[in-house]
């Protein structure tokens, strides 16, 4: 008995072996440089959206609100499975040809994909920020004779995203894990190198937890630098 159990100790350890170095080729190549894409886009589509959703042309509030609504209120593997698969079928439907299929690229419809659901999370973020400046400081900058948007980008931006650092560092923080999910869209990222290791080798169980450790090492890093940041910017307003 025990030298069954030592054996299969030893082919649990030999498969989480054999899946670190896919796994990291997959965390570098792939998770992290689309966590970074994806977050910067996102936070592009966000500000744009924070900004129309406070303007007071409702055309573009009603849109950015839908957007908003949609994205917040379906899941992320139901839209990334509609940009990846749905979206191919486009050119099918509008021509009638079966053959005449929009390509997309599952690298391209991974950023699509992430790029408009933190979009959508991280603009709620700014939109509270924003709204969370006093009035008061608008009214002081109108009576210098700054424009509207002047006083937005001069004195009510900057310090809307410092207030909305610690919740975007979450949101950076979960997109790193979302990344697992693009796995099923056929993107090679870290999760899915595990799986297929695991699928072969039947080690669940060690596998899978060198996948959470090494998720974990990552966002504790994140979560590191995040924090000394944080506390820079900090002592730079309070000085």
């Amino acid at each position: 008995m025990s030298l069954n159990l030592n054996a299969e100790q030893q082919h649990a350890l030999d498969a989480a072996q054999q899946a670190f170095l896919p796994m990291l080729q997959g965390l570098i190549t792939w998770s992290i440089p689309i966590t970074i894409i994806t977050f910067v886009l996102g936070l592009i589509i966000a500000l744009a959206t924070a900004l129309s959703r406070i303007s007071d042309n409702k055309f573009l509030s009603t849109i950015a609100r839908i957007y908003v609504s949609i994205i917040r209120g379906t899941p992320m593997i139901v839209q990334l499975f509609i940009i990846f698969y749905g979206i191919p079928e486009i050119g099918r439907l509008m021509t009638g040809n079966p053959d005449n299929q929009l390509t997309l690229a599952p690298f391209v419809a991974a950023i699509i994909g992430l790029s408009l659901n933190v979009g959508a999370y991280a603009s709620e973020i700014i939109r509270g920020g924003i709204i969370s400046i006093p009035k008061g400081q608008r009214e002081a900058a109108y009576s210098i004779g700054m424009t509207e948007w002047m006083t937005m980008r001069r004195i009510v931006l900057p310090q809307a995203l410092r207030i909305s650092i610690p919740a975007l560092g979450n949101t950076f923080l979960s997109l790193i894990k979302d990344t697992s999910l693009l796995g099923f869209i056929l993107v090679a990222e870290m999760f899915r190198k595990a799986h297929e290791v695991a699928a072969t080798s039947y080690e669940f169980l060690s596998i899978y937890t060198l996948v959470a450790l090494m998720y974990w090492v990552v966002c504790f890093i994140i979560s590191f630098i995040q924090g000394r940041y944080e506390r820079r910017i900090e002592r730079k307003y309070v000085s």
